[in-house]
């Protein structure tokens, strides 16, 4: 299995960004807790992390020809992307996808409670820090359900 990590703008300043929200973890952290755990479950990993939406459009593409899963944190994005939402719709029609906040978005601020990508997802994960990437990754090495279920 192969599964694509997609960060949103401004995650690469996790650690310094905001810490009281979103922790002093840095992407690179990330990277080291969820491939060590990608590596123990025999599954191939990519990251991408671009402030740049037709950066993640071209990641989430590439992911879609190669019939990845992706875990995807597309921070603010999240609220305005609709050509984010079409790209992750194909994705979502092959291995799927699950949208990782670090904070719980339904306890901030109004506009962080709409989402443009969680309908299409196969689940949804916010609040739990960085363990959300973590727990994406164990729900897709050890999904044993229907995507429709």
């Amino acid at each position: 299995m192969k599964i694509v990590v997609v960060n949103g703008p401004n995650l690469n300043r996790l650690g310094k960004r905001q810490p009281e929200i979103y922790g002093t973890t840095t992407l690179v952290d990330i990277e080291k807790l969820v491939r060590a755990h990608a590596d123990k479950a025999g599954v191939e990993l990519d990251f991408v992390q671009s402030n740049h939406e037709g950066v993640l459009l071209d990641a989430v593409h590439a992911a879609a020809d190669d019939n990845a899963a992706i875990i995807i944190n597309p921070g603010a994005f999240t609220h305005t992307s609709v050509a984010l939402r079409d790209a992750l719709a194909e994705i979502a029609d092959g291995q799927g996808y699950v949208e990782v906040h670090i904070s719980n978005v339904h306890a901030r601020e109004p506009f962080r409670q709409h989402s443009y990508l969680s309908d299409k997802a196969r689940g949804v994960i916010a609040g739990l820090g960085v363990y959300g990437y973590v727990a994406a990754l164990g729900f897709f090495t050890q999904d044993l359900t229907p995507k429709d279920a």
